[in-house]
């Protein structure tokens, strides 16, 4: 089964979940802990080459970070691919790209290039019209080799302050284009909004979720209606990653060195495991004189 096909059953069999990550040792970290699929971030690989979420990040090297996560790890990695990098024929050149470096799926937005990061305040939030975004759907959906390839539209009606209607009249028209899953998104601090979308919502298409905001909307209550098929949790790993160093990396200067930190770090002999050196060192044995 390909890797398409797994994150496709998974969203049919409830409810699918992925995490967040922004290279391939926070992919695999994602994978031990159980998750279903990765999320390739564009906020998190902005954050990671240290400039904002702001189409500034090159097509060729979030490509070839989503690539090394998608050979590093046996989950599906869903690539956020922001506007698509251009118009419908950007899109088509760069969905085929990323469906050849083995991702199973791409996340398309509705908004206008460039883009501010969705939940920056005051960000720049314009949508492109909604017949020009479903000629980007088309376009991705033509060129995909696996029919099983995952496009999901993400609509951010709702991040632009457009309301209900907008949103709805929006993620129906991508449904109908042949969007696999319509993410919908809200920078509210509390549910309700998309609840209230998700409640109206009479399309033909799973929904798919990025609870960032209101981290209370937990999977039991995804779940319970029905029509949610994914849910992502967008930037967890590399505000974790960002946690943990920003505490070692003070703990050391106040302590003038390393010893008491390095008693609450993970042993090198933790990386040498993620990093699979043990099977290195047997197909040494098996295959150098």
């Amino acid at each position: 089964m390909s890797r398409a096909a797994q994150l496709r059953a998974r969203i049919a069999a409830g409810l699918a979940h992925a995490m967040s990550a922004h290279n391939p040792l926070s992919a695999r970290l994602a994978e031990e802990a159980g998750f279903d699929a990765i999320w390739a971030s564009g906020f998190e690989l902005s954050a990671a080459y240290g400039v904002p979420d702001a189409s500034l990040l090159s097509y060729g090297q979030h490509l070839e970070m989503t690539r090394a996560m998608a050979e590093q790890t046996a989950l599906p990695v869903i690539a956020d691919l922001d506007t698509g990098y251009g118009n419908a024929v950007n899109v088509m050149h760069v969905v085929g790209a990323y469906e050849r470096a083995g991702v199973a799926a791409v996340v398309i937005e509705d908004k206008r290039f460039p883009k501010d990061t969705s939940l920056l305040a005051g960000g720049r939030q314009e949508l492109v019209g909604t017949e020009e975004f479903t000629g980007k759907i088309a376009a991705a959906l033509s060129v995909r080799r696996d029919a099983g390839f995952v496009v999901i539209a993400r609509t951010e009606a709702l991040i632009a302050g457009l309301g209900q209607g907008e949103a709805l009249a929006r993620a129906r028209a991508y449904a109908a284009a042949g969007a696999d899953l319509v993410l919908v998104h809200s920078k509210q601090r509390t549910p309700d909004e998309v609840m209230a979308f998700i409640a109206a919502w009479d399309g033909p298409v799973p929904l798919a979720l990025v609870p960032t905001l209101y981290p209370d909307l937990d999977e039991a209550r995804m779940r319970a209606t029905g029509k949610v098929g994914l849910v992502i949790y967008g930037n967890h790993a590399i505000r974790a990653a960002v946690t943990a160093m920003q505490a070692v990396f003070r703990r050391i200067r106040a302590e003038g060195g390393i010893a008491g930190a390095d008693r609450d770090i993970v042993a090198v002999e933790e990386i040498f495991r993620l990093q699979r050196v043990a099977e290195m060192k047997a197909a040494e044995r098996r295959f150098i004189p």
